[in-house]
C-alpha cells in the first residue's frame, strides 16, 4: 500500500517517483541564499496537498486544486492497493471535484474469472468509502472515526495547522474525535473513545438550552414538565375526540341541497305562528262583531208617543214594521257573513296546525341527517383540524422532552460519563499489551532523539471528556520539542497500524515539522526514520530544504540514498513542482 508516483497531464508538472523506505523530496537553495531565505514557492507543501486531494480531501473554492491555473489539470497518483497485484491509478481534477477516475475494480467486478483494469469514474463518496474499507479496514459502521481523519494523522498538512498539536490535526477538532482516530491506529477501543462525542454533543445542547432558560420567555416557549403533562392530556383528548368524529362521519349526498331544504322548512315553521296571531286576532274581532249584530228595537217609539199623548196611525205602524224587517234582514246577512269568516279563519288555523306538524316532522328528519353526516368538505375540515391538533400535540411532546432533558440531563450526562469512563478504564487494563507496545515504541523513538537518560513515555487514560493520549518527553532546554513529539507519535501510530493491518504503509511529513528543531535532533530523526522504515517495511516521505539537509549530513546522516527526483528549485519558474508559477 505504498505510494509509487504522482503525475499530471500537464507536461510542465514535474513527476515525483516514490520508492520504499525513506523518501527525501529536496528543495534546493540557490547560490548566495541566506539561512533565513524561504523556499515556500517550490511546491513542498503542495505535494502534501495534492496527495490529500487525490485521496479524497474536499475540493472546491479555496483549495489548491481549485486555483485558476490548476483546476483543469488532471493529477494522478499511482499506488499499491490491497488485493491488487498491480498498482492502481487514481486521478482527479479540480473541476469538477466530485469525480475520481480510477482503474481500481469496483466491488462487483472483483473476484471474477476475468478482471479488466479499465479506467472508470467513481463518485468521491464511494472513493472515500473504499479508502476506509481497504486501506484502513474500517467496518461499515464506524462513528467517530473516518478515513479522512486517519489520513490527516499519517499525512499532516501545514495548511490545516496539523503541526500545532500531537493528537489534533486541526485546531477546531474536538479532543474526543481526535483521540478516537488516534486510538484506532494504536489498536485501542476506538468505539468507547468515540462515545465521548455523544456526551459532548449532549452537553453542548444542554448548554445552549440552559442559556435559553435564562430568557424570561423560556417558560412561555417550553414550560415545566408538570404544566406540559396537563396540556398533553388535554391535547390527547382533543385528538381522540376528533378521531372518533371522523370514524363515525358519513358523507351525505347533496348535503348543500339538504341544508337549504332544512332552512326553508325552518323558515316556514317560524312564519306559521305569525299568521296564527293575525287570524286569532281577527277571529276574536269577528266573534265580538257577531255578538253586537242584534235586531233593532222600535217598541220604545210607541211608548214615547203615548206618553206625549200622540197616537200613531196604522199607516205609521206599517212603515216601522217595514223598517224593522229591513234592519233584521241586514243583521241576518251580517251574521251569516261573520259566521262564514269565522269558519274560514278557524279552518285556516286548523290547516296551519296540520302543516306545522308535517313541517316539524320533515325538519326533524332533515336535521337528523345533517347532524349524523355532512358534506365531503366538512369531512376535509375535520381531517385538517385533526392534523393541526396532532401537530400541536407532537410539539407539546417535544417541549415535554426538552423540559425533561433540562431537568434531568445533567444527572444523566454525569452518569453516562462515569459509566463510559469506567468501561474505558477496564478496557485499557484488558488491552495492556497494546498500550505497552505503543508506549514502548514512542519511548524508544524519543530516547533515540534526545538520549537514553530522558524520560519519554505515553500516558493513556480515560478522562472525563475524552480518551486522553498524552506524550511526555523531558525537554530540558531542547528547541522544537513539540515538533519532535509529533514526529515520534506519528511514527509510532504508522508502525502499529502497519503491523496490525489497520492502515497503509506510508507516512508523509512536510518540512515545516522540522522548523525550529535542533540540527542534532533533525539528524537523529532522519536516521531513525530510515532505519524504522526499512525494519517495518514502511515508506516515509518527507520534504526538506537543502541547507537543513546539508547540516544533517554534516551531523553524520548521509541523505544521498534517499533523495528522490525531482530536486525542486526556487531560482526559475520551471524549478518548482508544477513547472510554472500560478
Amino acid at each position: 500500500m505504498m505510494l509509487r508516483r504522482l503525475s499530471a497531464d500537464d507536461p510542465r508538472f514535474r513527476t515525483v517517483d516514490f520508492r520504499p523506505g525513506l523518501n527525501l523530496l529536496v528543495a534546493e537553495a540557490h547560490a548566495g541564499a541566506a539561512r533565513t531565505d524561504s523556499r515556500n514557492g517550490t511546491g513542498k507543501s503542495s505535494l502534501v496537498e495534492l496527495l490529500h486531494f487525490i485521496l479524497g480531501a474536499r475540493g472546491g473554492k479555496g483549495t489548491l486544486s481549485a486555483r485558476p491555473g490548476l483546476r483543469n489539470i488532471l493529477f494522478t497518483l499511482t499506488m499499491e492497493w490491497p488485493g491488487q497485484d498491480e498498482p492502481v491509478r487514481v486521478s482527479r481534477r479540480g473541476a469538477p471535484p466530485g469525480i475520481v477516475l480510477t482503474d481500481l475494480p469496483g466491488a462487483a467486478e472483483e473476484g471474477g474469472l476475468f478482471e479488466f483494469r479499465l479506467t472508470h469514474e467513481m463518485p468521491l463518496p464511494e472513493w472515500t468509502t473504499r479508502i476506509e474499507a481497504d486501506l484502513f479496514r474500517l467496518p461499515a459502521d464506524h462513528p467517530g472515526v473516518s478515513g479522512r481523519a486517519l489520513l490527516s494523522l499519517l499525512v499532516r498538512r501545514v495548511g490545516s495547522h496539523a503541526f500545532n498539536d500531537p493528537v489534533r490535526t486541526y485546531p477546531q477538532q474536538s479532543a474526543a474525535e481526535a483521540a478516537a482516530n488516534l486510538a484506532y491506529l494504536l489498536g485501542l477501543d476506538w468505539r468507547l473513545a468515540s462515545g465521548y462525542r455523544d456526551i459532548a454533543a449532549r452537553e453542548a445542547t444542554r448548554r445552549q438550552l440552559r442559556s435559553a432558560m435564562n430568557d424570561p420567555t423560556w417558560n412561555q416557549v417550553v414550560g415545566t414538565t408538570a404544566d406540559l403533562r396537563g396540556k398533553i392530556i388535554v391535547a390527547e383528548g382533543d385528538v381522540d375526540r376528533l378521531r372518533r368524529q371522523i370514524a363515525a362521519f358519513h358523507v351525505v349526498p347533496a348535503y348543500e341541497e339538504l341544508q337549504r331544504r332544512a332552512d326553508e322548512l325552518d323558515q316556514r315553521v317560524r312564519s306559521l305562528p305569525e299568521r296564527d296571531v293575525i287570524d286569532r286576532r281577527n277571529l276574536a274581532d269577528l266573534r265580538r262583531a257577531v255578538e253586537e249584530a242584534n235586531d233593532p228595537d222600535t217598541a220604545y217609539v210607541d211608548a214615547v208617543y203615548r206618553e206625549l199623548g200622540v197616537t200613531l196611525p196604522n199607516r205609521v205602524h206599517r212603515t216601522f214594521e217595514d223598517v224593522r224587517g229591513f234592519h233584521a234582514s241586514i243583521v241576518r246577512n251580517r251574521r251569516r257573513y261573520l259566521a262564514e269568516e269565522i269558519t274560514e279563519t278557524e279552518a285556516r288555523l286548523a290547516e296551519r296546525e296540520r302543516e306545522r306538524a308535517l313541517l316539524g316532522e320533515q325538519l326533524t328528519v332533515a336535521l337528523t341527517e345533517l347532524r349524523e353526516g355532512g358534506a365531503l368538505d366538512g369531512l376535509t375540515v375535520l381531517q385538517q383540524l385533526l392534523a393541526q391538533k396532532q401537530a400541536a400535540l407532537e410539539a407539546l411532546r417535544k417541549q415535554h422532552e426538552t423540559a425533561q432533558f433540562m431537568e434531568a440531563s445533567q444527572r444523566e450526562i454525569t452518569a453516562k460519563r462515569v459509566e463510559l469512563q469506567g468501561a474505558l478504564e477496564l478496557d485499557l487494563e484488558e488491552r495492556g499489551e497494546q498500550t505497552r507496545e505503543a508506549t514502548w515504541l514512542f519511548s524508544r523513538f524519543a530516547r533515540r532523539l534526545y538520549g537514553q537518560d530522558r524520560e519519554a513515555y505515553l500516558t493513556i487514560r480515560a478522562g472525563t471528556s475524552s480518551l486522553e493520549i498524552t506524550a511526555h518527553v523531558d525537554s530540558r532546554d531542547s528547541v522544537g520539542i513539540n515538533k519532535m513529539v509529533i514526529f515520534c507519535l506519528d511514527l509510532t501510530a504508522a508502525v502499529l497500524a502497519h503491523r496490525h493491518g489497520r492502515g497503509p504503509d506510508f507516512l508523509v511529513h512536510d518540512s515545516h515539522l522540522f522548523d525550529g528543531v535542533d540540527d542534532r535532533q533533525v539528524t537523529e530523526a532522519l536516521t531513525l526514520a530510515s532505519e524504522v522504515a526499512e525494519e517495518e517495511g514502511l515508506q516515509y516521505v518527507v520534504t526538506f530544504n537543502s541547507d537543513k539537509l546539508e547540516r544533517a549530513r554534516l551531523g553524520g546522516f548521509d541523505p544521498s540514498p534517499y533523495v528522490i527526483e525531482p530536486r525542486l528549485e526556487d531560482t526559475y519558474e520551471e524549478g518548482g513542482l508544477f513547472g510554472f508559477h500560478f
